[in-house]
């Protein structure tokens, strides 16, 4: 007896996963520029006072060589290349408190207190239009301290100690640190977690006009989350949009189109049909990244490591490209991370406890590459390229 061809057609699909997720409805231009935390780590009183975010400027990637410590893995105590990011990340000015209070419609904001004396960079972010403006911002709150030995500002302190249920402070990157041809300052409130609130309140007034710097919130081996804005690619077709099929070569009006989108019932198209649209440029939160290296912009020798003794900084050879020299202190995270160079990043402690081994293990790093990232590198550093090619004619005609 013959088996009927129907049931031979194993390859024949009827039914298959939608392309794209519907998680990221609207696939809209992002509002904001700069990643916003929409939630902090939970607090826990027996902790002293600390940060829980940091803003950095994502520089660029490269690779690392470790040994692997995961028992039960055939890479076990073996080599591995890992790809990582290097975020460039200056110390940032606190300048301010902000106390919150909880209502039945979630927080609201009870006072703010600044500190004395502002930046010009931070004082742009306050004008549309810096060179018009008369740069009289603050002028007449600073005169709040000198009046009465600033007994207003301790009105406002105390009124935060005694009701607030929340304390962030109010911090500013340093543009001048970096050269991205930027001068206004990116600006954050950053949530203060542990000890009591008035713990919180003095911690804050204690560091007003002061710098934090990204090793004094998060250290190596941690998870961290990165919030930021992804790449944009402008306007683009449903085929690169959502991932759906090419239509049939011979397809009348082109093939990079969706071929029925919905019934004649009802009359109208669903939210859920891929369409042409905007295509990059969101905002997105990625968990998980786990801290490789919190490098000092000082040390000379911030990507030398116990195997390789080399001096060398971070920078590769000819700089990262599109971004240039990182000369002040940054982060090295595993794997890659939203954003085009120079993005600034939102960088923030972990919502979540973890237990996995991978988030537990202890990164040795054995190598960090410098090579040139503009083609295919060979040095690592400039001298072993003189030492390799001797002494050339652009030498000799600079000498």
């Amino acid at each position: 007896m013959s088996i009927p061809a129907l049931i031979l057609k194993s390859h024949c699909k009827f039914e298959q996963p939608r392309h794209g997720s519907l998680a990221f409805l609207p696939r809209k231009r992002a509002a904001r520029h700069r990643g916003r935390c929409k939630s902090f780590p939970k607090d826990n009183a027996a902790n002293p006072p600390h940060l829980t975010a940091f803003l950095a400027y994502k520089a660029g990637m490269t690779h690392v060589v470790r040994d692997l410590d995961r028992p039960g893995s055939k890479a076990h105590k073996k080599e591995i290349v890992e790809a990582v990011t290097v975020i460039e990340a200056p110390a940032m000015v606190i300048v301010g408190v902000v106390g919150y209070v909880q209502t039945p419609r979630g927080m609201r904001a009870l006072t703010s207190v600044w500190a004395e004396h502002l930046s010009d960079e931070v004082k742009r972010r306050f004008y549309k239009n810096w060179y018009r403006s008369k740069k009289k911002a603050y002028t007449k709150y600073a005169s709040k301290y000198s009046t009465d030995s600033g007994k207003e500002i301790t009105r406002d302190l105390e009124r935060i100690k005694k009701y607030s249920s929340v304390v962030r402070v109010i911090a500013h990157t340093q543009m001048s640190k970096l050269k991205l041809g930027q001068k206004k300052a990116h600006i954050m409130e950053i949530q203060v977690n542990g000890g009591t609130i008035a713990q919180k309140v003095d911690w804050a007034r204690e560091h007003f006009e002061k710098t934090i710097s990204v090793g004094d919130v998060f250290e190596k081996d941690e998870m961290i989350d990165v919030i930021g804005v992804t790449k944009g690619h402008g306007v683009t077709g449903v085929t690169a949009r959502w991932g759906t099929k090419k239509l049939p070569r011979k397809t009348h009006r082109g093939l990079r189109k969706v071929a029925c989108i919905g019934a004649w019932h009802p009359a109208r198209v669903m939210y859920s049909v891929a369409r042409a649209g905007q295509d990059g440029y969101h905002h997105r939160t990625e968990p998980n990244k786990k801290i490789y290296r919190i490098g000092k912009g000082e040390d000379v020798s911030n990507a030398s490591t116990e195997f390789d003794l080399t001096e060398k900084r971070i920078t590769p050879l000819g700089g990262f490209p599109h971004y240039g020299v990182v000369n002040e202190d940054f982060v090295i995270i595993k794997g890659s991370c939203v954003g085009v160079k120079k993005r600034v990043l939102t960088l923030r402690k972990s919502l979540r406890v973890h237990t996995k081994r991978s988030a537990l293990e202890n990164v040795n790093l054995k190598f960090i590459d410098t090579s040139s990232k503009f083609g295919h590198g060979r040095f690592q550093t400039i001298k072993e390229k003189k030492a390799f090619m001797g002494t050339l004619k652009k030498d000799l005609t600079e000498a």
